[in-house]
C-alpha cells in the first residue's frame, strides 16, 4: 500500500463496479460484500462532498426478457449527479458510453471500488489504463469470491496498473 493521495476532484472520478443487492448478498472474501457497500458508501459521500464525480457501474444480462431480483443498485446508494452506467459484459467500457462521460468532464484518474475485485473491477480497470486514465485501488470498497482471487488482484495485477491504498487514504483537494 501507498502513502495517502489527494486527487484533484475535477480530474478524479470514484469508480464503483457491480454494487446490486444480489452480488453485494454473496458470499464473498476477504471481506462481506455489506463491508465493500458500506465502505463505498463512505468513499462516495466524501467525492460528492468535494464536487468529484461518482460512477455507479451495475451489469444486466443481455437477452433477457426481465433481469433476476437484486439486479438494480443497492438501496440509497444512487444520488443526483452521479453517473450510472448499465454494462453488458464484465468490463464497465464496453458498449458503453463511459469512456465519453468521463472525457467530456475533463476527468483523468479514476478510483475504484466494487465486486468482484478480479472481475468486474479489474476488467474495468485494464480498459481504463489501455484508455489512458491514471488509476487507483481502494483496496478495502473491494471483495471476490475468494481471499486468493482478491489478493492477486490487487497484489500483483493492480500495482502494475496504479497505486493501492485503503479507502482512508483517498483524499480530495479542497477547492
Amino acid at each position: 500500500m501507498t502513502a495517502p493521495l489527494t486527487l484533484d476532484p475535477a480530474r478524479t472520478a470514484l469508480v464503483l463496479v457491480d454494487l446490486m443487492d444480489r452480488i453485494v448478498a454473496l458470499r464473498l472474501e476477504p471481506r462481506k460484500g455489506t463491508e465493500v457497500l458500506h465502505t463505498a458508501e463512505e468513499l462516495a459521500q466524501t467525492f460528492r462532498a468535494a464536487g468529484a464525480l461518482v460512477v455507479l457501474i451495475r451489469v444486466e444480462r443481455p437477452s433477457v426478457a426481465e433481469q433476476p431480483p437484486g439486479s438494480g443498485l443497492a438501496d440509497g446508494l444512487l444520488r443526483d449527479g452521479d453517473l450510472e452506467v448499465v454494462k453488458g459484459t464484465i468490463g464497465g467500457f464496453q458498449g458503453t458510453r463511459l469512456d465519453e462521460h468521463l472525457r467530456e468532464r475533463g476527468v483523468t484518474t479514476l478510483v475504484f471500488g466494487g465486486i468482484a475485485t478480479n472481475l468486474g473491477v479489474e476488467s474495468t480497470a485494464r480498459a481504463a489504463a489501455d484508455l489512458g486514465y491514471a488509476l487507483v485501488f481502494a483496496e478495502d470498497a473491494m471483495a471476490a469470491f475468494t481471499t486468493a482471487e482478491h489478493e492477486a488482484s490487487v497484489r500483483l495485477d493492480f500495482p502494475r496498473l496504479g497505486s493501492v491504498v485503503t479507502a482512508s487514504q483517498v483524499r480530495l483537494a479542497a477547492g
